[in-house]
């Protein structure tokens, strides 16, 4: 496996620095964001897609410094009831796809939306119980009406442009666990998979280790991150895992985001890296900062450090008594 970041971390430097400071630190990958929620500070897939000469500078300036782009990412609400901000995602997502097949970038991360209760909602629900009976209703009418169509259709859009789709599981949108992943993935085919991020399973009550087995055993895992997170012992039994406050509100929330090896040791980090190399994860560990507690350096820096002690780096090699 090769250890990489989602380069929007550094989206207020120029893009030539920020890959210059992400090789001094001796990583292999970038993770690039192309619109969504993730901005596209570093790339412009219109000027990109228009531009010849500005794709083969763009490509240069990764591959001069020894990195591999690991995926294009755009996460966003394609399915959402407002039909004109539904349009600006699902238009990012294309465009991404589009330019991942021209960079010949394997993955394209995204969310996969979550539709609204019915034809003229004007937000999304995301349902997650299942009594009352309206929930339930809710929750077949999306994924008859909404979700499966919309994935069938854009996931064979990718898969003819020899582009993954990796599904970020998180809370909010329709694919947010092993089982919801599986369940797009058998209707709109094995071009649907995870783009896994361990934060998003802890916060579940996921152990992540076992949601890498559940998936990497379908071979349901194109692309990684690296998050931690804690879980508050007192604020949890407060506001559950399901808090709505602000992330800002660190010090009453039940959980929140760290980096890799503020939540969890790295034994446990260990663990989840030895399991992504059991089921047949050799891509790429993209780390991901949202942690309130340190500066965006710190904690790319000590994310760095953790996981370059626990990476499995090489493909593993014959057994002596073999």
């Amino acid at each position: 496996m090769k250890l990489g970041v989602f380069l929007v971390l550094f989206g207020g430097r120029k893009l030539e620095d920020a890959l210059d400071y992400v090789a001094s630190k001796g990583l292999k990958a970038v993770e690039i964001g192309t619109g969504g929620h993730p901005g596209n500070a570093h790339c412009k897939p219109d000027e990109l897609l228009s531009n010849p000469t500005a794709l083969k500078n763009f490509k240069n300036a990764v591959e001069s410094r020894g990195l591999t782009i690991s995926a294009l990412s755009c996460h966003g609400n394609p399915l959402h009831p407002q039909k004109d901000i539904a349009k600006g995602f699902h238009d990012d997502f294309v465009k991404s796809v589009e330019l991942a097949e021209k960079l010949e970038v394997p993955v394209v991360n995204t969310f996969s939306g979550c539709p609204g209760d019915h034809e003229d909602a004007k937000y999304p629900n995301w349902p997650v119980a299942p009594w009352p009976n309206d929930f339930q209703e809710i929750l077949k009418w999306q994924w008859e009406n909404k979700v499966i169509p919309y994935w069938t259709e854009w996931g064979k859009f990718a898969a003819d442009r020899n582009v993954k789709v990796g599904l970020e599981l998180h809370g909010g949108f329709s694919v947010h666990t092993p089982a919801t992943l599986l369940r797009l993935r058998e209707a709109a085919g094995e071009v649907i998979g995870a783009n896994l991020d361990p934060s998003h399973m802890w916060w579940q009550g996921i152990d992540p280790v076992q949601a890498i087995h559940i998936l990497g055993r379908e071979g349901a895992i194109h692309h990684f991150h690296a998050k931690d997170t804690t879980i508050d012992p007192v604020n949890v039994n407060k506001h559950g895992v399901t808090d709505m406050q602000d992330y800002t509100n660190m010090l009453d929330r039940a959980w929140q985001f760290r980096s890799v090896g503020y939540g969890h040791d790295n034994k446990t980090w260990a663990d989840i890296m030895s399991a992504l190399r059991l089921v047949g994860y050799d891509y790429v560990v993209s780390i991901e900062h949202e942690d309130g507690l340190m500066s965006v350096e710190e904690g790319f820096s000590k994310a760095v450090q953790n996981l370059q002690q626990v990476l499995i780096e090489e493909p593993l090699g014959d057994m002596w008594w073999v």
